[in-house]
């Protein structure tokens, strides 16, 4: 049964494509390993390696966009692209805006780092981007959240005393800390979100069909699982 439900939902990308000569992926460029720019100034990281795979099972003609993570979803909605693709948790919330493909990793737990390992979690000052889980998670509790537009800015926040300590996922986190020695991650792990999909828009189901066959072809052949594994973004399914 799933094999002719995934080969009927290929067929449908097959005509998809025809009809929609290119599917433009969105993501931020700025979040590594999941997404990033590289030396070329090319798309890079897990979620390109991983929407090119998508794409090639799907047969889809796609090309990258860059957005900032602030307008991504607006962006979708107006139709500047196609899908977004950039680490984004699937919520309640952002499903009341868009739809969501069936999850491409389990939940990344977040974590805070910090300049040291007992700052203050519950009533100091906590950077996140703007628009994240991490984000969301910090205004509903004690502490003080201060926003910033990009991942970098957060880490900048904490290094130059801004912020007490930065709330983030920590598959984002682990690369910086352990290569900065001043900076130690702080607290347990925070479980946060549904794991990570592609958005599109709420009229566009045969393209959230395309991708969800294709999805669900590389978690049964095992390809998915080693890429996640390769890039380090998450437990594995």
């Amino acid at each position: 049964m799933k094999l002719m439900l995934t080969t009927a939902a290929f067929a449908l990308a097959g005509s998809l494509a025809m009809a929609q000569d290119v599917v433009r992926m969105g993501t931020e460029g700025a979040y590594p390993p999941w997404n990033f720019i590289n030396d070329d100034g090319e798309v890079d990281g897990f979620e390109r390696e991983l929407g090119d795979e998508l794409c090639a099972r799907a047969e889809l003609t796609c090309e990258w966009v860059t957005n900032e993570w602030d307008s991504i979803i607006p962006n979708l909605v107006s139709g500047n692209y196609d899908t977004i693709i950039a680490g984004m948790s699937i919520t309640d919330e952002r499903d009341e805006v868009i739809d969501f493909t069936q999850a491409y990793t389990p939940a990344d737990p977040s974590a805070y780092a910090a300049l040291s390992a007992d700052a203050d979690l519950d009533g100091g000052v906590i950077a996140a981007q703007t628009g994240t889980i991490q984000a969301g998670y910090i205004a509903e509790g004690g502490a003080t959240l201060i926003e910033f537009a990009t991942p970098d800015e957060t880490i900048a926040a904490v290094k130059n005393g801004e912020a007490d300590a930065v709330l983030a996922d920590k598959s984002f986190l682990a690369p910086i800390v352990d290569s900065d020695p001043e900076l130690s991650f702080a607290g347990p792990d925070v479980p946060l979100g549904g794991g990570v999909g592609m958005g599109v828009r709420e009229t566009d189901g045969e393209l959230k069909a395309a991708f969800d066959a294709a999805i669900q072809s590389m978690k049964d052949d095992g390809t998915l699982n080693a890429m996640i594994e390769k890039w380090e973004v998450s437990t594995t399914w």
